[in-house]
């Protein structure tokens, strides 16, 4: 079973923040970043395929692409591939936000 990550505020104690991360946040961090693309559908492909609304920031690592999913104010991110912490690490540290397992 794969671990599951979210990027969070809702344990800042800082007044100065928003204690959720907007999606507009969001786009613009994310589109600062090169190896990032927007998408509003996921689709995953397998012997079946399943397409997925939300928000979407695809993370392109060595041709596989990582979502990385904006929701009600947080980021998820699967930890299947160990590529995906270092990275998930920099997201949160650079949007001042705490990293939740689960």
């Amino acid at each position: 079973m794969s671990q599951r990550y979210r990027i969070t505020r809702v344990l800042q104690d800082n007044g100065n923040l928003e204690q959720t991360i907007s999606l507009d946040e969001c786009k613009q961090y994310f589109s600062t970043k090169s190896d990032f693309t927007y998408t509003s559908v996921y689709t995953v492909t397998g012997s079946t395929s399943m397409s997925i609304e939300g928000d979407f920031f695809m993370w392109d690592y060595n041709d596989t692409q990582i979502p990385f999913r904006y929701y009600q104010g947080d980021i998820y991110v699967s930890g299947i591939n160990e590529a995906v912490i270092p990275m998930m690490i920099e997201v949160a540290s650079e949007l001042i936000a705490d990293i939740q397992e689960g």
